[in-house]
């Protein structure tokens, strides 16, 4: 099913502030939010619909590629919508209880869940022929990593968490509203149950920090601009021992000055002369693995082709290569010597007698 772009979701313009797409997550989580509508698919699909599309618009960078590349964009984001109730309100547990003055429904988010790491993008911009015939090259990347001095704990090496006081170590606070009795999750440990009152000098309590880091990548014969290479595991490193996410590389192919790609295919233009087109000749073009020989047929007309069989681009998944198709233009010469001039005026005499004395035969018959 094809997604619904997320401005339209929200009822808001492109140029939106982020507290205007705010403002209308507000009203749409008030008026579908479950707990309002039980029973009500319908509510309940725009109440996912419009958390997925506030999820997207509210953070910078995710909106940036969504304006650039819409759906396609988000991607190697790592966010591929909600995957129920839970999965929304444990993100937004603290907009909810900011909206409605209770919170998140009865759901709650499990304390120390693990999370998976953010998948990473990262636009490589190789050669025509490094495209053709494949390369091994490095990249660098600057991304989230396990903290080593606290392994990850986010606590000072020696010291141990405490009990959050707020919550006593249950990770969420309850309380009742008419005939609702709701469990939120506790803003102050933020559903962990504990608090880092010594945290880790490098990471600052947080666990990870962010490091620059080199990686081997192999570009494989016959991609093309669009394609898209993933490395497992190579993205950010995730949360209470969460899975790390993944880094997906995006391939742009620069132009080539002589040849253009179609499909599996190289075109190229030949410039040759008239007598060669006229008798046919055999001359040597340009391929992807140097000079090679081609030959003309007798009469060949500017802008047709011949075909050099299996010099094109390996096929990406393997089985041989596409062919080089070869147009030929036949170049006026600008400049002739007076010999030259001699000869082509007994030729264009020969053509024009030749053709007159075809035309009066047919006109006999």
């Amino acid at each position: 099913m094809v997604k619904r772009d997320y401005y339209e979701i929200l009822g808001v313009s492109r140029n939106a502030s982020e507290e205007e797409i705010k403002k209308s997550y507000r009203k749409l989580a008030l008026k579908y939010h479950p707990d309002r509508n039980p029973g009500n698919k319908e509510a309940e699909e725009k109440f996912k619909e419009a958390a997925e599309a506030y999820e997207v618009l509210r953070d910078p960078e995710k909106r940036s590629l969504y304006d650039r590349f819409g759906h396609e964009g988000l991607r190697g984001t790592g966010f591929s919508g909600f995957t129920g109730f839970d999965d929304i309100f444990s993100s937004f547990s603290d907009i909810f209880s900011d909206f409605f003055g209770f919170g998140t429904s009865t759901r709650s988010r499990s304390r120390t869940s693990a999370q998976a790491g953010a998948d990473l993008r990262y636009d490589l911009s190789i050669s025509f022929l490094d495209a053709a015939f494949g390369k091994d090259t490095e990249i660098e990347i600057n991304k989230l990593e396990r903290c080593t001095t606290c392994r990850a704990t986010g606590l000072k090496p020696g010291t141990s968490p405490a009990i959050c006081p707020y919550c006593q170590g249950r990770g969420e606070s309850t309380r009742s509203q008419g005939f609702f009795t709701m469990s939120s999750t506790c803003s102050y440990c933020r559903g962990e149950g504990q608090i880092i009152n010594d945290p880790c000098p490098d990471c600052r309590g947080k666990g990870r920090v962010r490091r620059k880091k080199r990686l081997s990548v192999k570009i494989p014969p016959g991609v093309e601009s669009g394609s898209r290479l993933r490395l497992r595991a190579e993205g950010e490193e995730g949360v209470n021992g969460g899975p790390r996410g993944d880094l997906y590389i995006f391939i742009y192919v620069e132009p080539h000055e002589f040849f253009q790609r179609q499909g599996n295919d190289i075109i190229c233009q030949i410039p040759i002369s008239f007598p060669q087109a006229a008798l046919g000749a055999e001359i040597e073009v340009p391929t992807l693995n140097g000079n090679k020989k081609v030959t003309i047929p007798k009469g060949i007309q500017s802008g047709e082709v011949v075909y050099l069989k299996g010099e094109g681009i390996p096929y990406l998944r393997g089985g041989g290569r596409g062919d080089q198709i070869i147009q030929v233009m036949v170049k006026t010469p600008t400049k002739m010597t007076k010999r030259q001039e001699e000869l082509l005026r007994e030729f264009a005499q020969e053509e024009e007698h030749s053709s007159k004395e075809k035309g009066w035969s047919l006109w006999r018959h």
